[in-house]
């Protein structure tokens, strides 16, 4: 159960694969989690009550992050129980498509997403982050933000995009004890990977020649949420199987 001096951290996409499995690893280390939910408010909540059957503290909310008004009034709700010292930017999605054939709506859906919903969930946070003089700010990107991938031309630039924000953030607030940080993952098993990415292709892609584990992003999120990792600021680090 959630006691007043525990650190609160709000996870983004929480009810997702890596979602959830970073909400776990962040319960675990003693942190009242809120799941964030867009659609999946059942995943949601049956998160929360494994974390809290488990000894953990955790909470669900469920808002579009795209939509900058739902956000701004979710986000002073969370606020008015105390400050949220952690925000972890997990929710993302894909809409893939050559660049020469995708249409409008296809890049702004991604980019909304993974950008406008990065600015509005982290931007409300920053200064009562500020008052305590401790904070965390991670985001989850990808491989293909580093190395770019055919048919995600979005995808890709609206990660890339993240990785700007996180150098730019972290110079803005490290004299405030937060820090800003990006964890680009590769190849990692799931629900959407296991259609994508057949066993027989990983390995030419992939040099560890498997796929991640969602709990493989979580352990490194944990890291960096922590008081470890205090000097680690403004860095995108790959869990990738060594993609690059």
């Amino acid at each position: 159960m959630k006691n007043e001096t525990m650190k609160r951290a709000l996870v983004t996409g929480g009810s997702g694969d890596i979602g959830g499995a970073i909400c776990r690893a962040l319960a675990a280390q003693g942190l009242h989690v809120i799941v964030h939910a867009n659609s999946s408010v059942a995943k949601a909540l049956a998160l929360v009550d494994g974390i809290i059957a488990a000894g953990g503290s955790a909470e669900a909310t469920a808002f579009d992050i795209t939509d900058a008004d739902a956000a701004r009034v979710a986000i002073e709700a969370l606020l008015a129980d105390g400050t949220i010292q952690i925000i972890v930017n997990n929710a993302g999605i894909h809409d893939d498509a050559p660049m020469a054939g995708m249409s409008q709506a296809q890049w702004s859906r991604v980019v909304d997403v993974s950008l406008n919903g990065f600015f509005n969930v982290t931007q409300p946070l920053l200064l009562p982050m500020a008052r305590t003089r401790w904070g965390r700010v991670v985001c989850i990107s990808s491989v293909a933000g580093v190395l770019g991938n055919r048919g995600q031309t979005n995808y890709a630039a609206a990660k890339a995009g993240l990785h700007g924000a996180v150098k730019s953030l972290a110079r803005e607030m490290a004299s405030r004890g937060i820090t800003a940080n990006a964890v680009a993952p590769g190849v990692i098993a799931g629900r959407m990977t296991d259609e994508l990415f057949p066993a027989d292709q990983l390995k030419p892609m992939v040099p560890a020649g498997r796929a991640g584990s969602p709990e493989d992003v979580a352990a490194l999120v944990a890291f960096l949420c922590s008081d470890a990792a205090g000097y680690i600021n403004g860095q995108v680090i790959g869990v990738n199987g060594g993609m690059g």
